[in-house]
């Protein structure tokens, strides 16, 4: 399964961090009152961090009401009940009557408003046209922004009737535009331009329409002769050739609709208008002048009554009705009147738009950009012309009062009520669609700046420092302006610095402290320039900053200042953040509190509102990245090399780092604890001898708590008893269980943690006593770090993974697992137990000093309870401490260094780890960057990873991941040259030399790419140059002026260049010197590296086949550059309640509840698409998890029509390409198989593989699981020869990458054995499946089924080989009088074909019965409770009928 990218949610398939109580003893709407506390956190984690450290009960309810809208404090779980049922209210229908159409019924909504069907009736076919009216009920005209439960006398059967009102110029122009998209609305240019949010897909193109359909066209009889299986020839196993014109397949409706159905030549504003004063007064709002397809040239009026013709030509003004006027309400009625051509072709268009899916023309949140497109017809359009060139910035007519004011409306949405599920929703909305809308219009304002259509604010300065303001929107370049960033790295830092602070945006966002206000930011990098976009605080621009700033420091630490309420708001936040309170000193030597970082600065907005800024030290640096004299850091980095020089002093660890690191030591610190207690409960009074019974083995835990859901910790502190929670439903709970109930307590917490074997209860408490005698001090604990090792998938549950690093490898640490086990977990919930049920006060000395050791030894900031909190302006030059508080900067100082031994030693181990077995499967680099962000990798480690996958022993098995590590590092390294290349060319606002930039960046990509070994840029022959100065143009050298110094590079230099930045970024050799060394060297595939550098750099390129290889001509000419589009990075909002529905449901699919986890998901849905509109990657996610439950539980066509919405989704938000998209093609396969649509399912698995090769290479485990899907399909069809070459491919693949003895392979020889005995080929045959037999009896044993199943086969096939046999020696021997036995030689059943590919996919059905099921619930649960619901390696995924974990999570497949 594909690393998913930042947006989905519950990547993992299983990871749900939220807690959902096995035993059921929490009823399931219990858990959503608690919804917003799981807002994810905006860098694709959950945000369960909110309370992880320190003591948590004192101010929970309170928190959680304010902190994220958790609320729900007074109603609990009735109010809860209630919101749900609100949403689900159900509709009612009414009729609608419109002029010239029959009456028809329309369902509705209570919550909807009147605006939304004015909306359908703009969509529908036969009321399309109309723009202007109102809905009348009764003659009384409806409010637009009314919502219908609010109207009077509205109700099932009312009758609303369609009312033309009279235009103004407003309305006129919002007709003509709705018109002119009417008529583009199956044009796919804008898709193609990026703009509108429009954006490409082609599933259709494979469907042939919609698939509910196509399943009707099933033949009886022989329909299986008649399917086309053939494969074009580059799809086929082992074809080196890569095409680029498939990607984007000729869509025949844009053929047909463009070309032969035109409706109008032209229509356009007309030169006239406005109308003069006379004709205003006789109603005149607008001319547009027009060309039909017949070759009438008209004139138009646009009047408060309608549309008329009138008298106008080109050249003289007549403003009279000419006759007949054909005055009509609608345009369409008026042309259709003019124009035949025009009536009959308006109306097979909108037959045809009505036709396609809803989701493949609703526009989506954010702008996707497509790396390629076709030469597109440059067509006359008024409105896009009027849109580039006035005034319009956004939605302004669709808003009063003209630009908007961005700061307000983001900030008023965030002050939005959130007591309950409703207002939550509203509000979340309200965030959501601001956003995205801010986002687009900054990403407007970027380029606009960079085109150098928008004049500086600081004109007389230096283009590198101009500032800029447009729409509300303040806009700076990322240069170091004034030398601000002089001592942290000048331009490199200026260049890190708006991505640091948009995580920092991002952070603040997602902890939503009521009354902190954070600015809306969007960075976006366009034509080699960095952009950084931000709301603007009321009254900042009227008064230095100086003045402004009452938090902070603006001189990086000089002078600091601090402020009451700031210290107040961000005191909330410091906890999820792990940010420490501490103190600097400021220039007159004053001790100053803070509790961020002092850049990080406060200003009170003219509107009373608390806002910070700067927040790229949101988290605490990174030492390996941050050479400090005199500071050694620990041995493990050492060993790696670092510290490192890097290129700025803003290097800084995520926070998903941060997340892990504090998991990681929460762990130690129960250990130790625990090992402690044990020790002085051995020798006392019985009492405490019981309690340690209370917690043997058989209770235990086997792994640790999900992520960030330290349960019932041992907090204590005197004054208050705390319990360590995430603010889940068992929090109360857990406070007041006896002792005993203690591992229980945490049994329910681990929901869906990986496959942790159970432990013997000696290896426990050995290891322990080995990993921590009564460790004291910071240092020491370092080593214990060493020995216990989680890794910890910030999305999902957490590991203990305990792999010790020796000379740079990761030793097995499936074998290391089992070391990290029990007993100690459960005596340490027994401590948090003990003290809570003490009440703090009267703990006996010893166990306050179990913890207070545990505490010194992990490095807490507290010394009664665990509470790990970091000092971000350690090492931050300019810094200055109080002397008072040295011991505690020295322990931030260990504990930073820590936080970085354990990205080397730990997290790097954990990510290869997890891509050996599969857990992580990268494809491209946008989702290898996901896989390193998950575990809290920056990317500038790439390097280490490398090298770190190149010293492991199983370095064949992780082939696929180095080739796309290095591919991404080249491609990096290549972004960064373009950037400073494409500057060399122009300067920001003066344009210079732009026309020549498609030959520029044609000759880069000739340099990168193309064999040509002396590509020579070509100087575009100036088209508007005079004869004269055309002859001097002529002789110019290739770099002789100062402009064209881009011309001069060449491949080698290019090169050259990359392997030094990989070197100086990623302290990484490569050993290439141009791009075919690279391609044969480590296998890559230049359309991939084409496909990664136009992503990364934002080029389009024309889609046609290059051919990189010539050795006599550059691939690429100017034309080939088609546009350079913007690459944005914004923050995304989460709908936190609906995230949560969805984590309860998958938690419940996991237990195998189906029905209720079914409905939890579609609960999920609605709530998605209540906040986000219909399209967003994580109603993408919903959708695909729907369509499984909906194929496991037999509603096949429903899991078809959800299936199909996830590919169409996931094509528009995510591109065409994206591994996702792939995966989402492979699931619709199977559904479309199991529907019977056979062909329609080899032409979407032939769609996925051509994909696939095109992303990352034919080399790729995700490969093998395609190639059986198509394997087996074909031999459904009986195509066995083509059959076999996918089916061997895959065999060849899985043989690769999970090695000869893996259960995998097994299957897939099996699978080849069925297609040679379907050929009658049984020597072949036995050979495979006595392959698959031996595995078999290896793992699993001779006992168990699968061997059973492999057997017999056996003996079927050796049967079947020695009757041919006997066949062909009666032939031989008779001749032709032989009498011959007929041989059964059958094609396989569907209902086979689909058994295996269900296999294959992870989905394993069991016939059951009732007396079954009921044992089997039970099962479930019993495991549960042992924590057992995942795999261990020797289990075999497919036959177990007990792993619902293989049967239903999102994307697992078999292992």
């Amino acid at each position: 399964m594909v690393s998913k990218t930042d947006d989905i949610p519950a990547s993992v398939p299983n990871c749900n961090v939220n807690t959902v109580d096995l035993a059921g003893e929490t009823p399931d709407r219990k858990e959503t009152t608690k919804a917003p506390h799981k807002d994810p956190c905006a860098c694709g984690h959950s945000a369960d961090t909110a309370v992880m450290n320190g003591g948590g009960a004192h101010d929970h309810s309170e928190e959680e009401s304010k902190q994220d809208g958790g609320g729900d404090t007074d109603g609990g779980e009735d109010s809860n009940e209630q919101e749900v049922i609100v949403i689900q209210d159900t509709g009612f229908t009414v009729k609608i009557q419109a002029p010239g159409t029959e009456p028809f019924d329309l369902q509705v909504s209570p919550q909807e408003m009147v605006q939304e069907i004015h909306q359908v009736l703009m969509d529908r076919e036969d009321t399309c046209h109309r723009t202007c009216f109102s809905l009348q009920l009764d003659g009384n005209v409806l409010d637009n922004f009314a919502e219908l439960k609010s109207i009077e006398g509205l109700q099932e059967g009312s009758l609303l009737k369609v009312v033309e009102e009279p235009y103004t110029v407003r309305e006129a122009r919002i007709h003509v535009r709705h018109i002119r998209d009417l008529l583009k609305s199956l044009d796919p240019s804008d898709a193609y331009n990026g703009v509108d949010c429009n954006s490409l897909s082609f599933l259709s193109v494979f469907t042939d329409g919609d698939l509910g359909d196509s399943g009707k066209r099933k033949k009886k009889g022989s329909e299986l002769e008649q399917i086309d299986c053939t494969p074009p020839e580059h799809i086929l196993p082992g074809s080196k050739e890569r095409p680029l014109l498939p990607l984007q397949p000729q869509n025949k409706d844009w053929k047909v609709i463009i070309m032969p159905m035109q409706c109008l030549k032209v229509l356009t504003m007309s030169g006239w208008n406005p109308p003069p004063g006379n004709r205003k007064m006789h109603g005149d709002l607008m001319y547009l002048y027009m060309v039909t397809v017949e070759e009438r040239h008209i004139s138009i009026t646009a009047s408060t009554r309608g549309f008329y013709l009138n008298q106008s030509t080109t050249y003289t003004f007549n403003p009279k009705p000419a006759n007949p006027s054909f005055l009509s309400h609608s345009l369409v009625e008026l042309l259709s009147q003019i124009s035949p051509a025009f009536k009959k072709n308006f109306t097979a268009l909108q037959k045809k738009r009505v036709q396609r899916h809803p989701f493949e023309r609703i526009a989506t949140p954010f702008q996707v950009y497509s790396w390629t497109a076709p030469q597109v017809d440059h067509t006359m359009d008024c409105v896009r012309a009027e849109d580039a060139y006035t005034s319009r910035l956004g939605y302004e007519e669709h808003i009063p009062g003209q630009t908007r004011d961005w700061n307000e409306e983001l900030q008023t949405t965030r002050e939005l009520a959130r007591k309950n599920l409703p207002e939550r929703l509203l509000r979340e909305r309200a965030i959501f669609k601001v956003h995205s809308d801010f986002a687009a219009a900054a990403t407007r304002g970027s380029m606009a700046v960079i085109d150098g259509n928008v004049m500086a604010i600081n004109p007389g300065e230096e283009t590198r420092m101009q500032m800029f303001i447009w729409n509300n929107i303040f806009f700076s370049l990322g240069f170091d302006v004034r030398d601000h960033y002089r001592e942290l790295g000048g331009d490199a830092a200026a260049h890190a610095a708006p991505t640091n602070d948009l995580n920092g945006v991002r952070a603040y966002g997602a902890v939503d402290v009521e009354g902190l206000y954070t600015l809306g930011t969007v960075v976006v990098d366009y034509r080699g320039y960095r952009v950084t976009a931000q709301s603007i605080i009321p009254g900042i621009l009227e008064r230095e900053q100086e003045q402004s700033v009452i938090y902070g420091s603006i001189d990086f630490g000089k002078t600091v200042v601090s402020h009451g309420k700031y210290l107040e708001l961000l005191e909330r936040t410091s906890r999820p953040l792990k940010v420490q309170r501490h103190d600097v000193l400021n220039e007159k030597d004053e001790s100053v509190e803070l509790c961020s970082s002092v850049e990080c600065k406060g200003i009170i907005g003219n509107d009373g509102r608390h806002y910070i800024l700067d927040l790229l030290r949101t988290f605490p640096p990174d030492l390996n990245f941050l050479p400090v004299e005199g500071e050694e850091l620990s041995p493990e980095s050492v060993r790696q090399g670092f510290p490192r020089q890097h290129r700025h002093r803003l290097a800084c660890l995520r926070q998903e780092l941060i997340e892990a690191f504090v998991e990681h030591r929460y762990l130690l610190f129960m250990k130790m604890a625990a090992l402690q207690l044990m020790q002085q409960k051995a020798n006392k009074e019985s009492k405490m001898a019981a309690l340690t019974e209370n917690s043997s083995p058989e209770a235990a835990v086997p792994a640790l708590p999900s992520t960030e859901t330290p349960d019932a910790s041992a907090e204590s502190s005197e004054t208050s008893t705390e319990t360590l929670t995430d603010g889940n439903s068992d929090a109360a709970q857990t406070e007041t269980t006896s002792t005993s109930d203690a591992p229980q307590a945490a049994a329910t917490e681990a929901t869906t943690t990986e496959a942790a074997p159970k432990a013997e209860p000696a290896t426990e408490t050995d290891s322990l006593a080995a990993a921590s005698t009564t460790t004291t001090n910071a240092s020491q604990a370092t080593h214990t770090e060493d020995n216990v090792v989680p890794t910890a998938t910030t999305n999902g549950p957490l590991v203990p993974v305990g792999t010790t690093i020796q000379n740079g490898e990761c030793e097995s640490p499936l074998e290391a697992k089992a070391e990290d086990s029990i007993p100690g977990l459960a005596q340490a919930k027994e401590l948090a137990e003990f003290l809570a049920a003490e009440d703090g006060s009267g703990i006996d000395p010893k166990s306050r000093e179990v913890v207070l050791n545990a505490c010194k030894a992990v490095g807490s900031i507290s010394n009664t309870s665990f509470d790990i909190r970091f000092n971000p302006d350690i090492f931050s030059p300019g810094v200055r401490f109080p002397e008072d508080s040295a011991d505690d900067i020295q322990k931030q100082k260990q504990l930073l260094k820590d936080a970085a031994a354990f990205l080397v030693s730990c997290q790097i181990p954990s990510l290869v780890k997890d891509c050996l077995d599969h857990s992580a499967l990268p494809m491209d680099g946008a989702t290898l960057s996901e896989a390193l962000h998950q575990r809290g990798i920056n990317v500038r480690y790439l390097g280490n990873v490398l090298e770190f996958v190149d010293k492991t022993p199983a370095k064949a098995q992780l082939e696929h991941f180095y080739r796309i590590g290095i591919s991404e590092l080249i491609t990096r390294c290549a972004k960064h040259i373009f950037k400073t290349y494409l500057q060399t060319m122009y300067s920001v606002s003066q344009g210079v030399e732009l026309s020549a930039l498609s030959a520029a960046v044609s000759h880069f990509l000739n340099c990168f790419l193309s064999s040509f070994p002396d590509a020579v840029a070509h100087l575009p022959a100036d088209e508007l140059v005079s004869r004269r100065k055309n002859r001097k143009r002529r002789n110019r050298v290739p770099g002789g002026g100062d402009n064209t110094a881009w011309a001069s590079l060449t491949p080698s230099e290019l090169w050259k260049n990359i392997v030094s930045e990989a070197q100086s970024y990623y302290h990484f050799t490569l050993h290439c010197e141009n791009a075919d060394q690279v391609v044969e060297k480590y296998g890559l595939q230049k359309i991939t590296l084409l496909r990664e550098i136009s992503i990364k750099a934002g080029i389009q390129i024309l889609i046609k086949e290059y051919n990189f290889d010539s050795r006599h001509k550059p691939a690429f000419t100017e034309e080939d550059i088609l546009n350079i589009f913007p690459v944005v990075k914004h923050v995304n909002p989460k709908a936190s309640d609906a995230f949560h529905f969805f984590q309860s449901g998958q938690a419940k699919v996991q237990q195998g509840y189906l029905k209720e986890g079914c409905e939890l998901i579609n609960e999920a849905l609605n709530l998605f698409n209540n906040v986000y509109g219909a399209m967003h990657v994580e109603i993408c996610a919903c959708l695909r998890l729907l369509a499984r439950l909906n194929y496991i539980m037999g509603d096949h066509h429903e899991a078809l029509s959800n299936q199909q919405k996830a590919v169409l989704m996931s094509e528009r938000v995510l591109g065409i390409e994206h591994p996702n998209t792939i995966q989402e093609y492979m699931h619709l396969a199977l559904y479309c198989f199991a529907n019977g649509q056979l062909s329609t399912a080899l032409k979407l698995l032939y769609r996925a593989r051509y994909l696939m090769l095109m992303v990352c290479g034919e080399d790729h485990p995700e490969m093998a699981l395609l190639d059986s899907n198509i394997g087996l399909v074909l031999h459904g069809v009986m195509e066995y020869d083509l059959s076999l070459r996918f089916l061997e491919n895959a065999l060849a693949i899985n043989s690769k990458y999970h090695g000869h003895r893996s259960l995998k392979v097994a299957l897939s020889h099996h699978l080849v054995a069925r297609v040679y005995e379907s050929k009658a080929e049984f020597r072949s045959a036995l050979q495979h499946e006595k392959e698959g037999y031996t595995i078999y009896k290896n793992q699993v044993g001779e006992a168990h089924e699968k061997t059973k199943e492999s057997s017999e086969y056996l003996k079927y096939l050796t049967q079947q080989a020695v009757a041919l046999q006997r066949t062909m020696n009666e032939i031989y021997k008779n001749g032709s009088n032989a009498s011959i036995m007929p041989l059964k030689f059958t094609a396989p059943s569907m209902a086979s074909v689909l058994e295996q590919l269900n296999i294959i996919n992870g989905i394993i059905f069991i016939p059951l019965s009732q007396k079954d099921l009921e044992n089997l619930k039970a099962e479930v649960q019993r495991r549960q409770l042992l924590q057992e619901s995942g795999k261990s390696v020797g289990e075999l995924t497919v036959d177990s009928p007990l792993e619902l974990d293989d049967k239903i999570p999102m994307d697992v497949n078999v292992d």
